[in-house]
């Protein structure tokens, strides 16, 4: 299956900043769960995809909140990749 297509979607902005937001919740925050990181995230990236584009439409919310998600998941590979040099 190829997924290629999914880097299409991704709003490089609302990325690394979702990345930074999730970051210091993840460090500094301790009241917020783990679990609800990418839920924040996805919602904070459909908001800034939005600022972005200057334009609220479907697209741009799911885009926005892909991207959020997305950079959950460029977090985890980074810190198994971390870990793993580590070890």
């Amino acid at each position: 299956m190829d997924l290629g297509f999914l880097t299409d979607y991704y709003v490089p902005v609302v990325v690394v900043a979702c990345l930074i937001v999730g970051y210091i919740i993840k460090t500094s925050l301790d009241f917020i769960p783990n679990k609800y990181i990418p839920l924040i995230l996805a919602v904070l990236g459909a908001v800034v995809g939005c600022v972005a584009n200057s334009s609220i439409d479907l697209n741009t919310i799911v885009y926005g909140a892909f991207s959020g998600l997305a950079s959950t998941g460029l977090h985890q590979a980074f810190t198994k990749i971390v870990e793993r040099e580590d070890n």
